[in-house]
């Protein structure tokens, strides 16, 4: 788990990034170099309270000492105070947490029946749960009976787990929908539930953090009903302002949360690179200059990594991006030891769970050298052994750049962590602008407990679980009153003297998507044998797996036959194709309302709720290795609509006339603004690119001007467009700067076109965007809120059509 404080072993980093840069024009790649220094640590006494089986147990480990801010962290949440730990990758935050947890529960195990006092672990995947779990039953503590309850545990072991474990590790999305629900057959657990743990609480953010937020409310409503009044310790990586951000999850004043954010722990130095990859010969769409694709370049650095015996990841935006870059690395290892393509993997969810577990063992026995992954090993299994990590495209967000970066150089050696720039507006001004990274603070987590979209099924579901009262609702925040006038209205909840009760026979639960995936995953079925490759999310599947798309598993391409959404299943052939397939979409957005607005002499910039109304009509078929179109096949799908919440902009055409922008100008000038705009906003809000969407127009029917609006892809609205408001003038002044200086002549993927555009990047105009956008700035106060006018009269009632699935968010 950690060792002693001291200087680190020698690692195979410092040797390795002297081997990646002899190749030709290599050394060229690397924009900026910057070198976070070696640290030697300090440590602290064990505090006098920890239970003896348990020191034993971590010092028989090879925990020696403790660093100073692990029994800072432990002390604070012993006193009965909650705690978040925000300190680095690596640093040791686990034992932060183990100590009280663990502590409680063996004490707990001398009472009769062996649960005086339970522990419940949270984290945001099942990889992460199966890690920590194996940490803990490594241990062997006297008393301590730990055990995972997860979509992987069968039926009849979960039983075992509600009536004997007294350390459950889980995550939200099984918090939610069977062990809240079914809190009558928790009780005893629930009734000595002493601390709740929520790791890499970082992650929950926008939509998602948004509905966790809820569920924790919720658990502590029913913890306190069974006698219960746990503390909350949470663990992040390193955060802006931690003590908010747990304030906002767990649902207690600030004033009441222990933010311990000083690291102590000892580390090797990290060595990280900007990289950027080489441009290509010829030219591609409307002749834009193109780069070699991240995918690409990561594969050539994972190959090189592996050859050299560097253990190593390769992050990846996609899963078919992880496929590809897997296959791509095997391929040119069988060249140099054919012993070699068989120690490299792609790890990515959607794998069924005996893959997974499969390939977390071989990655922490040091049987695989390269894996690429996408997210989904980014909060995952503890590999102390890693000596490089490669992030193939800007991640969304600083804080999950420093994540996966810190993922090398575990166990205290040396590491080097290079990030390569996609063919991207935010990749190509990160790289060019390395401040906005090194040295700057990370984002603040955004999530709003109180969205009606997230808030309303909640509260059914609460309602379900326990008849709500009065004095629950301050639990809920401000809005819950409103929100259960319409519940009321809608025939969801029944007001009684009591409170208010749960009307329906179907569970309430599924009213709420967690993750906002639109509903039940969609698994891609061989038709020919009945075997079950993986799923998507069905929120994702009329781009993924339309009729006709290439879906890759494990190196394999398959061809989608048939899409049954109501069954939620794809069935699908194997079929080697040389060819990828990409979803073509309209987009539609029409304003329900302006909350607020910010005046900057005639133009507007507002932010309120809107319809988005999406088709996907087409898929275009693509050369697996250029890229090159090869047709476009037409598709019939049915529309979707979600209400949510956008940032938009106009402008007085007579002005932009006068700047340059002419009338048969303007619709690519707005549209490749768009696109810029959209490409930059994770610079000021935990997001990626994918999390938002956008429409253009040089004649809005609901403004009457030309309007560019970016919305949240999540029903209610996730945070992202709300932050892009208060920021506007700082988003949009770097979306200037960028267009300004990318050196193409016409607009190319590093500044004005987008990799999920529905119209093709038809049409772009650069040099009008540019002149829109410095128009727009023309008249920009600083960001501050000083010239921000409110128009809200009310505050926010639940939507009219609870009654559909809350929380379905969708990629547009």
């Amino acid at each position: 788990m950690q060792d002693e404080a001291g200087d680190g072993p020698g690692g195979g980093a410092p040797a390795a990034a002297q081997h990646l840069l002899r190749a030709p024009g290599r050394r060229e790649r690397v924009l900026h170099e910057h070198t976070v220094p070696a640290r030697r640590g300090t440590t602290a006494p064990w505090p006098a309270w920890v239970h003896p089986e348990l020191r034993s147990a971590l010092e028989r480990s090879g925990v020696a000492s403790l660093w100073l801010h692990q029994v800072q962290a432990a002390e604070a949440a012993r006193a009965g105070r909650h705690v978040v730990v925000s300190t680095g990758t690596a640093s040791g935050k686990s034992l932060a947490y183990l100590l009280p947890a663990l502590t409680a529960v063996a004490e707990g195990a001398a009472e009769p029946g062996g649960r005086g006092a339970t522990s419940l672990y949270l984290s945001p995947t099942k990889a992460l749960a199966a890690d920590q779990l194996q940490v803990v039953r490594s241990l062997a503590v006297p008393g301590v009976r730990a055990a995972t309850y997860d979509g992987d545990v069968p039926p009849e072991e979960r039983r075992w787990v509600r009536e004997h474990a007294n350390h459950v590790l889980t995550n939200p999305d099984m918090l939610h929908r069977s062990l809240l629900p079914g809190h009558a057959r928790w009780h005893r657990f629930l009734r000595a539930l002493r601390v709740v743990v929520v790791d890499e609480c970082h992650h929950y953010r926008g939509l998602f953090g948004s509905h966790v937020a809820d569920v924790l409310r919720r658990l502590r409503r029913l913890a306190r009903a069974a006698g219960a009044d746990p503390v909350f310790v949470l663990a992040s990586a390193t955060a802006a302002a931690p003590a908010l951000t747990a304030s906002r999850l767990v649902g207690v004043p600030v004033e009441e949360v222990v933010a311990v954010t000083d690291d102590t722990a000892r580390r090797g130095a990290t060595r990280f690179w900007m990289w950027e990859p080489p441009l290509l010969p010829g030219t591609g769409k409307n002749g834009a200059p193109t780069r070699r694709s991240a995918t690409s370049e990561a594969a050539d650095l994972l190959t090189d990594l592996v050859s050299g015996g560097v253990r190593t990841v390769a992050f990846v935006r996609s899963r078919r991006g992880a496929e590809a870059v897997a296959s791509a690395a095997r391929r040119s290892l069988a060249e140099v030891d054919p012993a070699l393509p068989g120690r490299v993997a792609a790890y990515r969810s959607g794998f069924l769970p005996e893959e997974r577990r499969e390939l977390e063992r071989r990655l922490r026995d040091g049987d695989l050298l390269g894996v690429a992954s996408t997210s989904a090993l980014e909060l995952g299994v503890d590999v102390s052994g890693l000596d490089a990590v490669v992030v193939a495209g800007w991640p969304g967000t600083r804080s999950a750049l420093w994540q996966r970066a810190g993922r090398a150089g575990r166990a205290g050696q040396d590491a080097l962590a290079v990030l390569v720039a996609e063919d991207d507006p935010l990749d190509t001004y990160v790289v060019h602008h390395p401040e906005v990274v090194l040295g700057a603070p990370v984002e603040s987590t955004v999530l709003d407990p109180g969205n009606p979209y997230v808030l309303g099924p909640h509260l059914c579901a609460a309602a379900a679980e326990r008849p709500l009262t009065p004095e629950d609702l301050p639990l809920f925040g401000p809005s819950a009153e409103p929100v259960l006038r319409h519940l009321v209205a809608g025939g969801l909840l029944r007001r009684r003297p009591g409170g208010w009760f749960w009307t329906r026979r179907e569970r309430a639960t599924d009213l709420a998507d967690l993750r906002g995936t639109g509903g039940e995953p969609v698994r891609l079925v061989e038709a020919a044998t009945g075997r079950v490759l993986g799923s998507v999310d069905a929120g994702s599947a009329h781009h993924a797996v339309h009729p006709g798309a290439v879906y890759v598993h494990q190196g394999e391409t398959h061809v989608v036959e048939a899409l049954d959404e109501e069954g939620s299943v794809a069935l699908v052939r194997r079929e080697d194709v040389e060819h990828s397939t990409s979803a073509r979409t309209t987009t539609d957005v029409r304003i329900l309302s302006e909350d607020r607005r910010r005046t900057w002499g005639p133009v507007a910039v507002c932010t309120g709720a809107v319809e988005v109304t999406t088709q996907v009509t087409s898929y275009l078929r693509r050369r697996a290795v250029t890229g090159e179109v090869l047709g476009e096949e037409p598709l019939d799908l049915p529309a979707r609509t979600l209400r949510t919440a956008a940032v938009w902009w106009t402008v007085p055409p007579d002005l932009l006339e006068g700047a340059g922008v002419a009338p048969a100008d303007l619709p690519g000038a707005a549209h490749a603004a768009e696109h810029a705009a959209i490409g930059l906003l994770p610079l000021v809000a935990t997001c990626d690119r994918w999390d938002v969407g956008g429409v253009s127009t040089a004649l809005h029917p609901d403004t009457g001007l030309p309007t560019v609006v970016v919305h949240d892809a999540a029903a209610g609205g996730a945070g992202f467009a709300e932050r892009g408001f208060t920021a506007a003038a700082t988003w949009l002044r770097a979306t200037a700067d960028l267009v300004a200086e990318c050196e193409c002549p016409a607009g190319c993927p590093s500044c004005v076109q987008s990799p999920k555009c529905g119209n093709g990047n038809s049409p772009l105009d650069k040099a009008g965007a540019l002149r829109m956008l410095r128009l727009v700035l023309a008249g920009a106060d600083e960001d501050g809120g000083r010239d921000v006018v409110d128009l809200r009269d009310a505050p926010r009632a639940a939507p009219d059509a609870l009654g559909q699935r809350a929380g379905g968010a969708r990629r547009v």
